[in-house]
């Protein structure tokens, strides 16, 4: 599987209640916590003040706050194809039942269909839009991580923490790199 070589800005949702409460929310509904409104008022300085291409989502109430809250004045489009794995009968079960990626869990969705699920949502929003901000979820950053690195294990990335993919300049990898407020 390839991602389509254009630009763009990822970012996990903010914090939500099964995060607080160390559950595994995958397809689970799971709104924002407290704490996770105040982080994403607090970075909506971030990725303020820049023309997006889109503000893209998943289908998901988590992302979808943290959208309104990051970029209150934009509209944003929601994919379905974006939405966490779901991780069938471990849905809110503690994080520490969590089996290995590769593995499917019980009545859940196997890794190859879930990556396939998403590097499609992905390779439309980037055939479609020159700058887009992709506020989804930690299965789907493994998912670009896999992609790129050929691994889907790598440190879980923070809640509203921006992170720049640029395609390198032969167009054969990729650059991440923490955002850094570029204005298209």
């Amino acid at each position: 599987m390839t991602l389509t070589k254009a630009p763009f800005v990822f970012v996990r949702h903010a914090q939500s209640v099964y995060n607080k409460s160390g559950l595994i929310g995958g397809f689970t509904d799971s709104q924002l916590s407290e704490e996770g409104v105040l982080q994403a008022q607090k970075a909506s300085c971030i990725v303020s003040g820049v023309e997006w291409s889109a503000v893209c989502t998943s289908t998901l109430k988590r992302t979808q706050e943290t959208a309104s809250y990051l970029l209150p004045d934009y509209q944003h489009n929601a994919y379905e194809g974006l939405n966490e794995r779901n991780w069938g009968d471990l849905e809110g079960a503690s994080i520490l039942q969590q089996t290995p990626y590769e593995l499917t869990p019980p009545n859940g969705e196997p890794w190859p269909d879930f990556e396939m699920r998403v590097v499609k949502a992905l390779n439309t929003i980037l055939s479609q839009h020159e700058w887009p901000l992709i506020i989804a979820h930690s299965g789907v950053y493994r998912v670009l991580n896999n992609i790129i690195n050929g691994t889907p294990y790598c440190p879980r990335v923070g809640n509203v923490t921006p992170i720049t993919f640029n395609p390198d300049q032969e167009g054969f990898g990729w650059s991440v790199s923490p955002y850094k407020g570029k204005v298209k």
